[in-house]
């Protein structure tokens, strides 16, 4: 088995033991990532909840998580387990998220370009019949309105800040 689908593989198996252990606690498992840097191996899980996550929420999941991680172990090899929340910028992963953060600015990245570009930034107004819509402001070319891009064309989308 290749890196990509043994990291694949470590992903799909840590968010199937970490997320009951999450959800019990009132939050949310939000992204597991399975990196290598610096010659060192991290398993990131980004946790969230209504209003954020402290510092406890994390140190609580991380135990609990590492203490099922260690029961099992499931991991070939060492690596450094983190837990922290996923930031002003959270990634859009499931349909559910396109519905809770409607209001919102996000950016939008597809797959195939769409109405000619890849890149969106604006409102999120939801998803609809498997659609993300948004809208888009007003620009020096063009005047605000709204666009629907194919739920299955999303490649990322996240919460935008502009700072």
């Amino acid at each position: 088995m290749g890196r990509e689908g043994l990291s694949s593989r470590i992903v799909t198996l840590v968010e199937d033991l970490a997320r009951p252990i999450v959800e019990a606690m009132g939050l949310e498992l939000v992204e597991v990532e399975w990196v290598r840097e610096g010659g060192r191996r991290f398993l990131r899980l980004y946790i969230d909840r209504e209003g954020g996550v402290t510092l406890d929420d994390c140190e609580a999941v991380s135990r609990s998580v590492e203490a099922e991680l260690d029961r099992l172990d499931p991991i070939p090899g060492s690596y450094y387990l983190e837990v922290s929340s996923p930031g002003l910028e959270r990634p859009l992963k499931r349909d559910a998220d396109f519905t809770r953060f409607a209001g919102r600015t996000v950016r939008v990245t597809t797959y195939a370009p769409v109405e000619g570009r890849k890149e969106f930034v604006g409102e999120l107004l939801g998803l609809v019949e498997g659609q993300v819509r948004l809208r888009l402001p007003a620009s020096r070319q063009e005047p605000e309105r709204e666009i629907a891009i194919p739920r299955d064309q999303v490649a990322k989308a996240h919460l935008y800040v502009e700072f």
